[in-house]
Parts: C-alpha cells; structure tokens; sequence
C-alpha cells in the first residue's frame, strides 16, 4: 500500500509572529511584577 504524497502546508509568518507576541507580552508582564515585588521583600 502506497502513502499519498503530501507537502506540509506552511504556515505564514505574521500568524506566528502574532502567536508568539500573545505569549511574551504576558509572560514579560508577570515577570516584571514578580522582580518588583520580590525586591519590595530583600530592600525593606
């Protein structure tokens, strides 16, 4: 039995580029709050 001869369909760059700017935006969001408030606890 032979397997049919698919090319993986590419998927465009700005829909990756929106995808990851919806994960950092956040991420660095939380970051930041979480280095303000972990010296909020070491400066006193």
């Amino acid at each position: 039995m032979s397997t049919p001869d698919r090319t993986p369909s590419s998927t465009p760059v700005g829909l990756i580029v929106l995808a990851w700017v919806l994960v950092v935006i956040p991420l660095l969001y939380g970051l930041v709050q979480t280095v303000r408030t972990a010296s909020a606890l070491f400066t006193g």
